[in-house]
């Protein structure tokens, strides 16, 4: 069988049709996010280069594919095409647009219902922000202190590759010190130990916050504010700066890039960052569907669960499969649909806060260097089409590779259609918007199963990982269904004497009840 079906199965009298109660409404943030290189997304003006009107001119798509919070990579001004080198943080990128665009952006988004973050880097800043600029023109002012410097020459053997020099137009050196970049020489890091630089930083997302109206930050480099050796600073920096985010705006939501396992990311959580990116999970999905055998995801899960539980009762947890950083899940699959349908089906089961990058529900492909990872979106590939951003030339997602979005609408059996399916069932189940997780007794090594439940409802989900077709008997308190309701596809399938047949690449979802 050559495509994934996605099939709901459940017994009829379990059907849940009333309506949540208040606190346990659809809420932020626990919605669908998803991320947006602007650069890359729609272009309005015909310049090639997407920009803010663009955006908004898609917001019929987001709502048609059913995103409720967007995420958009660095809109402030750079010298760089990705932006995470930032030379006004008051400021919209020109090739977007200006802060009136960003404020209508905004606007519109919420008349949608669909929130906002952005990205905020202040890890470090570009070599060419007026702070730095000012110092390394010779000046001596305050701004000198808003880096790491030394000269401590045993300090600079440690990481000679993280300390930089500053030169004249000459090439000569004007300094004896060195300044810390961890990054990139382009990418001087600020110092957190100045109260000034914290205060800046408070200030700056205050007026996005408070001025512009958006609802929260993508944080870049969380756990590179300090050095590790000084986490704690760290910790306690997130809390400062958390704590003065909600004087503005008491609901504000902000998720962490902390690349690494969850024991790091865990201290973070502890009223701190609302969330960190769950890069276990993404590499243990990839991995799982790559090779065809279960590598243990619903038991690594719910222990990472229990860890941020123990940290944060309250704790969010940000689950995606790839973002701009890694090859794009497509290509890790070798452009199969079938492995990319189970993936999805695998995020947009999970409990967690789904983040879907641009152009994974077309299957667009990529790998790195980074600029090719960050494509263009295939709206359609008619050359009069107004919207494809031209900046750069695809050499993944390709007419030959990734069908455009206009040809995928009208294929049932398309990934667009079947993300917007998995996204629609999201929103229709509480278990799958709020349920916890709990492991279900299928035992087969091709095979992932657990249990979503919330209050009278519960989910067995079971997703066929292998190109063969797996027979299995149902647990006992499921083995009662009486219809298929839903079905993605026009195959039929049927359980006999409590067996079922799952083919191959194949999810199904099971509502179960006492």
């Amino acid at each position: 069988m050559k495509n994934t079906l996605l099939i709901i199965l459940f017994i009829i009298s379990c059907q849940t049709q009333d309506k949540q109660s208040e606190d346990q409404k659809d809420h932020y943030p626990n919605i669908i996010f998803y991320e947006i290189f602007i650069q890359s997304y729609a272009d309005s003006n015909g310049d090639g280069i997407g920009d803010i009107q663009g955006l908004i001119s898609k917001f019929d798509y987001l709502e048609e594919l059913g995103i409720e919070g967007i995420w958009l990579m660095p809109i402030h001004p750079s010298p760089t095409y990705h932006k995470y080198d930032i030379t006004d943080y008051y400021s919209v990128h020109p090739d977007y647009g200006t802060i009136e665009d960003f404020k209508n952006l905004v606007d519109a988004a919420h008349k949608r219902n669909i929130r906002i973050i952005i990205d905020l880097v202040v890890n470090h800043t570009s070599s060419y922000h007026p702070w730095f600029i000012n110092f390394s023109k010779g000046k001596i002012n305050k701004y000198k202190d808003y880096y790491v410097w030394t000269s401590d020459k045993e300090l600079i053997s440690k990481e000679p590759h993280h300390w930089h020099e500053v030169n004249d137009s000459a090439g000569r050196v004007i300094d004896n010190e060195k300044y810390y970049g961890f990054f990139w020489h382009e990418m001087p890091d600020l110092n957190f130990d100045n109260p000034d630089v914290r205060k800046e930083i408070i200030n700056i997302g205050k007026y996005w916050l408070g001025e512009i109206g958006i609802d929260g930050f993508r944080l870049d480099a969380v756990r590179f504010i300090f050095p590790e050796d000084e986490v704690e600073k760290n910790y306690l920096w997130w809390q400062e700066f958390r704590t003065e985010m909600q004087k503005v705006k008491p609901d504000f939501f902000m998720v962490g890039e902390i690349w690494r396992e969850d024991t790091i990311v865990a201290p973070f959580l502890e009223k701190g960052i609302h969330a960190g990116f769950n890069f276990d999970l993404s590499f243990a999905i990839i991995k799982t569907i790559k090779e065809g055998t279960d590598s243990g995801i619903v038991e690594q899960l719910i222990q990472t669960r229990k860890l941020y539980r123990e940290y944060e009762p309250g704790f969010y947890d940000a689950i995606f499969l790839t973002n701009h950083d890694q090859n794009r899940v497509m290509s890790e699959f070798n452009g199969d649909i079938r492995k990319a349908k189970v993936a999805a089906s695998l995020l947009l089961t999970l409990p967690g806060i789904p983040f879907i990058y641009y152009g994974e529900e077309l299957g667009m492909m990529g790998e790195k260097p980074d600029e090719f990872i960050r494509e263009p979106f295939p709206w359609d590939y008619n050359t009069k089409d107004p919207c494809r951003t031209t900046w750069e030339k695809p050499k993944y997602s390709t007419a030959k590779n990734v069908p455009s979005l206009n040809e995928q609408r009208d294929d049932k059996l398309s990934l667009f259609n079947h993300y917007k399916e998995l996204i629609k069932l999201r929103k229709s189940y509480k278990s799958l918007r709020y349920g916890d997780i709990l492991p279900a007794p299928v035992k087969n090594p091709r095979m992932i199963s657990y249990y979503r439940n919330f209050e009278d409802e519960t989910l067995l989900i079971l997703h066929n990982i292998s190109k063969n077709e797996i027979k299995i008997s149902l647990p006992e308190k499921v083995s009662f269904f009486k219809k298929v309701i839903r079905i993605s596809s026009s195959a039929e399938i049927q359980p006999e004497n409590n067996k079922i047949i799952i083919p191959p690449f194949t999810s199904i979802i099971i509502c179960a009840c006492p």
